[in-house]
């Protein structure tokens, strides 16, 4: 991966901020020294502070040293977390949010209209290199902006451009995406020690086939649906198990799910 240039800094340091910092680091497109970091947990800056990055001591100070500002602080936190930054010359920053919902006019509000900002909806895979993230930026970002944004996110997964318009729908889709799949994962291990198997067998063989599953529907030449005929035999135990869930409805379900977590993320943004 080519190295990043200039200095970054994250405002917040959860789950996510932390893994996409440490995937620029594992990829060495950033060194250490041109890495910090500011939350107010104590006990993530100790993680950033073991992991060799900077930390400052105030969210002003992590703006004053950096040109890259990435927001990885939860949507609800937004007017609490840019607060101490109302005084500050931000006109300079290239602003990357992570914040579900959080629009780009938005931000633009807050850093001003020709803030370069690049909005990004990642999901937690990320924290094992498998992250889906999409990214939509503002008409006053540049190429180089538009190419560094997706090289940082492909550095924990894989990355898609798209336009803003589509990310509460991405949000609804791979952001909160990998929640429904370990739900589907509970549900099955519950139903499996139901019929008698020990639930770290059915943890193991759930997982294991969730993986398996996920790998096949990224690499195989063919949509889902063809890769679902292959595995159902007509008459079969797959055949039987989908017509259940036919009966049950089980595709309105998930639009129904979908529907409400896209709309909550039109909510989070105002």
């Amino acid at each position: 991966m080519q190295a990043l240039s200039g200095r970054f800094g994250f405002l917040g340091y959860g789950n996510m901020g932390g893994a996409i910092a440490a995937g620029l680091l594992a990829q060495e497109a950033l060194r250490s020294e041109r890495l910090y970091v500011y939350d107010p947990d104590p006990t993530k800056m100790a993680t950033a502070h073991g992991q060799g990055v900077q930390c400052a001591d105030t969210p002003q100070a992590l703006v004053a040293a950096c040109d890259t500002l990435v927001l990885a602080v939860k949507p609800q936190a937004l007017k609490e977390a840019l607060a101490p930054l109302g005084d500050l010359n931000t006109s300079e920053l290239r602003v990357i949010s992570i914040m579900a919902g959080i629009s780009i006019a938005t931000l633009q509000a807050h850093f001003g209209e020709q803030a370069r900002i690049i909005r990004v909806m990642p999901n937690t895979p990320a924290l094992v290199n498998a992250g889906a993230s999409a990214i939509a930026c503002s008409d006053t970002c540049s190429d180089a902006d538009r190419a560094d944004a997706q090289a940082i996110f492909e550095a924990v997964g894989m990355a898609e451009i798209v336009p803003e318009s589509h990310m509460d729908g991405v949000t609804a889709l791979s952001g909160c995406g990998p929640a429904y799949f370990f739900y589907l994962t509970e549900c099955l291990i519950a139903a499996a020690v139901a019929e008698g198997l020990p639930e770290d067998t059915a943890q193991r063989l759930a997982g294991q086939t969730l993986l398996g599953a996920g790998r096949l529907l990224v690499s195989a030449d063919a949509p889902p649906s063809v890769l679902r005929e292959q595995v159902t035999s007509k008459g079969g135990a797959t055949f039987a198990a989908l017509e259940s869930l036919r009966a049950a409805d089980f595709a309105a379900t998930v639009q129904a799910a979908y529907k409400a977590a896209a709309n909550r993320s039109k909510e989070l943004g105002g």
